[in-house]
């Protein structure tokens, strides 16, 4: 048994990735591809473990946040007056808990409206702010793993974006919905209701809108969260996929909620067991449509051994000078400083593997990070004074601290002298050489290609 088990799993694997889809039929090649895309999130989401521990993290920020995160949201929807609908979307999140969803629900709005901003005083609102904030960041930081991304945003634009977020989305979406129930409410639609073809259709388009309004703040939490370009359909394929999954999920856990009774044994705690416990498979059905979103617009990672996208050491000596000579050609013609995106696009690799390479250039003071957003590259020296020697030093160097230093390797004549003439020729090669040079070279090749 165990055997034909195992049999019966290598077939499907090899039936997975062994495939050549290149010139398939389009069902098949779309079949294929689906089928690695669910095979590396399901290998992501439980078989890594972490994004398992990613959910569980953010479980504990949101119990400690989610009462300040409301709290700002309710004082800057009153003043648009929608602020009443909090409390339904709250308790329809909260629906698969059941009566416990309920409860819970209000006593998370009790906790809100018992905030008073005069009693908190200036420190008290900071720390309400800062503990809004500390969550968008936990978030921010779970949907950057699900797309490889190393950088995060600054304090700055993290403050900026991330109020904009909780400020602006709840306005947009509650003013919608209290725009929708004024509208149901209407004298003309009342009376086009009367007609049994309008009353059908607009049946089956309230059957659907909870699932549509979940897949679109799906789709917007994508687009934003990441500190990277996600596209528009990379996010709804991921956020139609995670809705369908939630809807189904959230249907089999309320199912669950109503026949356990773990009452005896928690108590009064029976409620916030159930709500963790929600908590932690909402975050991780979110995070799993991250990753579908980040494998269905990167399809260079679908591979089925795990794909180190670390770059070898004369790579990362040949990328740092192309890299540096792309954003001096950038300097010189006077053009906005080239982003990471941009400059993984112009050498060809990942911006994973292009990051960490920037940011030891960075520590070396041979390149400037902007404060724009996206953040640019500058040169860190004039590239007419900057030799090209320090560029490949730095690079070199990547990794050595106080520590780890050459020096501590045990002393042997023979390799010695030989490392010694050969750091000295490699030296030598490039002694005297400019970064202006390289960029000189790069635009007289460029100027005979569009010439010749």
């Amino acid at each position: 048994m165990i055997a034909l088990i195992t049999n019966t799993q290598a077939k499907i694997i090899s039936f997975i990735w062994d495939t050549d889809v290149t010139d398939a039929p389009l069902p098949l090649r779309f079949s294929i591809n689906a089928l690695r895309i669910a095979y590396l999130t399901i290998r992501d989401v439980f078989i890594d473990g972490q994004l398992n521990l990613r959910a569980m993290s953010l479980v504990y920020t949101t119990l400690l946040s989610i009462v300040p995160l409301l709290a700002v949201s309710v004082s800057f929807l009153k003043g648009f007056g929608v602020h009443s609908q909090i409390e339904p979307t709250l308790e329809n999140f909260l629906m698969p808990l059941g009566d416990r969803g309920k409860e819970i629900s209000e006593n998370i709005i009790t906790f809100v409206e018992g905030i008073n901003s005069g009693l908190l005083g200036s420190l008290g609102i900071a720390l309400l702010l800062y503990t809004v904030v500390s969550l968008m960041q936990k978030i921010e930081s779970a949907f950057n793993f699900t797309w490889h991304v190393n950088e995060e945003r600054s304090f700055a634009r993290r403050f900026s974006d991330y109020l904009s977020m909780i400020i602006i989305g709840p306005v947009l979406v509650f003013s919608a919905l209290g725009l929708t129930a004024s509208v149901a409410n209407s004298a003309l639609y009342q009376a086009a209701l009367s007609y049994s073809v309008f009353a059908s259709i607009v049946g089956i388009f309230e059957l659907f809108v909870p699932y549509l309004l979940i897949v679109l703040a799906f789709t917007l939490l994508y687009i934003f969260i990441p500190n990277t370009k996600v596209k528009f359909t990379s996010a709804l394929v991921g956020a139609a996929i995670t809705g369908l999954i939630w809807q189904s999920v959230g249907w089999l856990f309320a199912s669950y909620v109503s026949t356990a009774n773990y009452t005896a044994i928690y108590a009064a705690f029976a409620a916030l067991f159930f709500f963790m416990i929600w908590l932690y498979i909402s975050w991780l059905i979110m995070l799993t449509g991250g990753c579908i979103a980040f494998y269905y617009q990167n399809p260079e990672y679908r591979s089925r051994n795990r794909r180190r996208m670390g770059l070898s050491n004369r790579m990362k000596e040949k990328a740092a000078l192309v890299a540096m000579t792309k954003i001096a050609e950038a300097y010189y013609n006077k053009q906005a400083p080239l982003n990471v995106g941009q400059l993984a696009n112009r050498l060809n690799i990942a911006s994973e593997s292009l990051s960490p390479m920037l940011e030891n250039l960075i520590d070396s003071g041979l390149l400037i990070r902007t404060d724009a957003d996206p953040a640019g590259f500058l040169p860190g020296q004039a590239p007419d004074s900057l030799p090209v020697v320090d560029i490949l030093r730095a690079v070199r160097r990547t990794g050595e601290d106080d520590i780890i230093k050459i020096k501590r390797l045990p002393r042997n004549p023979g390799v010695d002298e030989l490392y010694d003439r050969y750091s000295t020729a490699a030296i030598g090669a490039v002694s005297g050489v400019m970064l202006k040079d390289l960029v000189n070279v790069a635009e007289t090749t460029e100027t005979q290609r569009l010439t010749g």
